[in-house]
């Protein structure tokens, strides 16, 4: 079903909305996936925070242009679906993740920061630490000089008790 003119400056609007918060954003040839595959995609994107929408080519030029992602736009041909995030990695690991699992969903190319990513680069970012992840190990070695400093308090009264003890255990013995 074709969609009139207010529908598709809607769909301009949408997308252009999710592309000016977004760092990064990948376009997936999806043709020859079923109905349920795609679905399975979508719930996925939708639990990592990753935009994925299946938009026709013109209307996606549309909403890309001026921004850092019109460099995608000689690789709008075919049926494709767009998905883009905040956090580059997470957009990444999702399309990385079911391009292996389904070999119909072929990944066409990439945008992050006004560069263009090829299939390689969006697999090597997909191995990537997510940013929750990066974020703890940031906190975790935060925190360790704090807690060894602790740790390292505490052991002076500890051994001062263990002596004390030891002396107790030897006048009881004597």
């Amino acid at each position: 079903m074709s969609l009139n003119l207010d529908q598709k400056k809607q769909v301009v609007e949408d997308v252009s909305a999710v592309v000016g918060s977004s760092q990064a954003a990948i376009v997936a040839e999806y043709r020859g996936l079923t109905v349920e595959q795609m679905k399975v995609l979508r719930r996925e994107a939708h639990d990592n925070n990753v935009f994925v929408r299946v938009v026709k080519n013109s209307l996606l030029r549309r909403a890309v242009e001026d921004t850092d992602f019109a460099c995608l736009n000689e690789h709008l041909v075919g049926p494709l679906a767009f998905a883009a995030s905040e956090d580059p990695v997470a957009v990444a690991k999702v399309i990385n993740k079911y391009a292996k699992e389904y070999d119909a969903l072929e990944i066409k190319a990439g945008s992050m920061s006004g560069s263009l990513l090829s299939d390689g680069d969006i697999k090597a970012l997909a191995q990537l630490p997510s940013r929750e992840e990066l974020l703890a190990k940031l906190m975790g070695t935060m925190q360790a000089p704090v807690s060894k400093f602790v740790q390292t308090l505490n052991e002076v009264p500890t051994k001062f008790a263990r002596g004390l003890a030891a002396v107790r255990d030897a006048k009881e013995a004597a």
